[in-house]
């Protein structure tokens, strides 16, 4: 059954299409629920909720565009509701800080130390990096999704690059010390 079908069947409340779904995309789900999230055990649960509310918004895709796309956009916004409601974004302004470009060393960082990076972000800075730099959202998107000015995004946004940019070059360090021992 191909992913059209899937979906069909999943908009009749199908169980066997809901986890046929599941199983063909909670791989890419998770790995979304990954970025926005803290921890992976936070990951674990979102994905968990996302596929829920997928599953009770279904009805609603209309077979417009890509319907992966559409269930990575309900997952994500689902979790940028989760952190208005704790309050993560109430700073109304901050300035702007120029941030150096970071010169990284090929194949001196693991793709899984730059995520445990990232997931260590404060939440607004984490989302923001997230939606700019790895989901293309342009700074006036952001703004309204998480309900912030334009210039906070940019503020947030820069402050998160600074903090990777100072562990990595830490890293980098620490990698050349070992080294040359």
């Amino acid at each position: 059954m191909g992913l059209e079908q899937i979906v069909i069947e999943c908009q009749k409340n199908s169980p066997v299409a809901q986890e046929q779904l599941y199983r063909l995309l909670a791989s890419k789900i998770f790995g979304v629920c990954l970025k926005y999230s803290r921890s992976r055990d936070e990951a674990e649960d979102n994905l968990q909720d996302g596929f829920i509310l997928i599953f009770e918004k279904i009805h609603k895709f209309e077979f417009k565009g890509s319907f992966e796309g559409w269930a990575k956009r309900v997952v994500i916004n689902y979790i940028l509701q989760k952190y208005r409601t704790e309050g993560v974004f109430e700073i109304l302004h901050e300035n702007v800080p120029d941030v150096p470009v970071v010169d990284v060393e090929e194949d001196s960082l693991s793709m899984d130390y730059l995520v445990s990076l990232i997931q260590q972000l404060p939440d607004r800075y984490r989302l923001v990096f997230n939606l700019y730099v790895i989901d293309d959202y342009s700074h006036k998107e952001i703004a309204e999704m998480l309900n912030i000015n334009i210039g906070t995004s940019k503020s947030n946004l820069a402050r998160a690059r600074m903090i990777l940019k100072e562990k990595i070059e830490s890293q980098q360090a620490s990698n050349k010390i070992k080294s040359a021992k």
